[in-house]
């Protein structure tokens, strides 16, 4: 593993017109052959797919450590599809496009009106976006509860980040996990919320700056009548003893989001690296505040409020860096549209 010094904000402010010279994620076949899908996990024992969830994790960990200028495209990449998983749970029918729609033609000062399906996108873009040692503070936590649909229950908001306050500092990572799960149980809360939960905790047990967002987009981690009733069982006082199966069954479906993770990080990372190798070529004045926001976001919208660039100007340049097949047009729409990695 190398791991990276973190660059100062200088350095992060300097557009490098020089791909990346740290070699892509990869994954070993044995590690993809280890980590069970939904339908071999009968045949596994606990032990094994625990190896093969700390495995894919530290795999996982050695990508956010190089501390790539794309990995916040990457973590918002991921937190859209986390949203579309939740929504479809929900039973709403917006998929990531309707989504990326409704937070991005939004403007900030009526992100109260994105819609119930925008506000769970705004649920994951904060686990994404906000430094992983605030992420579960009462404040924190009783706003993704606004976000997921939930009401918020003030005394419970407080008890339950003692419960998570407890589960990060005294447990190890696989009871960690299925405690995540568990408290969000206890307190009357979804499945969504368990995964955002899991997600935060390893963060800030990895000592990660930022989480990566997982556990939402495994569907097959679906939580059944059966399952809800083992959860809410699980435990009491210590609130984290749970059966082999949901065990087996978390540790699975991280393991698998970990795979799915590694794979876009190496993806985004060859699109990042040719914007980066065509940003010497662009001429607009503010062509490095635009490159810097496309490896920051998941995406952007042709009107976006650039210093320096007008509107016209703008639209000129996403037509450039398309042309040199730099970003994408994300929305397939000849008007109001959105650009991406």
């Amino acid at each position: 593993m190398i791991l990276r010094p973190k660059p100062s904000p200088r350095h992060d402010a300097t557009l490098v017109g020089a791909p990346s010279i740290a070699p892509m994620a990869t994954v070993p076949a044995w590690l993809r052959r280890a980590v069970p899908d939904a339908q071999s996990l009968a045949g596994k024992g606990v032990e094994d797919v625990a190896l093969a969830a700390g495995a894919t994790i530290g795999a996982l960990d050695a990508v956010v450590r190089r501390q790539e200028r794309w990995v916040g495209a990457w973590r918002q990449r991921l937190a859209l599809s986390a949203a579309a998983a939740t929504a479809k749970q929900a039973g709403r029918v917006e998929d990531e496009s309707a989504l990326r729609d409704a937070v991005l033609l939004t403007r900030p000062a009526d992100f109260l009106s994105v819609g119930p399906a925008g506000s769970m996108l705004l649920a994951w873009r904060r686990l994404a976006g906000t430094p992983a040692e605030k992420l579960l503070t009462e404040a924190s936590i009783g706003a993704v509860l606004e976000d997921l649909g939930f009401r918020r229950d003030d005394d419970a908001v407080s008890d339950l980040a003692d419960d998570l306050r407890q589960l990060s500092a005294g447990i190890g990572t696989v009871g960690m996990l299925t405690g995540a799960f568990t408290a969000a149980k206890r307190y009357g809360f979804a499945r969504a919320f368990g995964c955002w939960l899991a997600d935060a905790l390893l963060a800030q047990r990895l000592g990660w700056a930022h989480a990566v967002p997982l556990l939402g987009a495994e569907a097959a981690l679906g939580m059944g009548p059966g399952r809800s009733r083992r959860l809410a069982a699980a435990s009491a006082a210590a609130g984290l003893e749970t059966g082999p199966d949901l065990m087996k069954s978390l540790l699975a479906a991280q393991a698998r989001a970990a795979l799915r993770a590694i794979d876009l990080s190496a993806e985004l990372e060859r699109r990042a690296d040719r914007l980066l190798a065509v940003a010497p070529k662009l001429r607009a004045k503010a062509a490095d505040d635009v490159v810097e926001k496309l490896l920051s976001d998941d995406a952007i919208v042709a009107s976006e409020k650039i210093a320096g660039m007008s509107d016209r100007g703008l639209r000129r340049l996403f037509d450039r860096l398309v042309e040199l097949g730099a970003v994408r047009e994300l929305s397939g729409r000849p008007t109001f549209r959105i650009y991406g990695l």
